[in-house]
């Protein structure tokens, strides 16, 4: 393999690997939205 193809190769995995790690610390650490998520619990209006 070239350097220039190990470079790239280099580059795209980790570019990948930090992009991943982000994202799924990103989901871990946001708090939950206080909004009720159904619009039957934003009904006014009984059934």
């Amino acid at each position: 393999m070239s350097s220039s193809g190990l470079t790239m190769m280099l580059i795209t995995e980790i570019s990948i690997t930090v992009i991943t790690g982000y994202f799924f610390f990103k989901v871990l650490f946001t708090k939950p939205n206080s909004e009720p998520d159904s619009y039957l619990e934003n009904d006014d209006e009984e059934r």
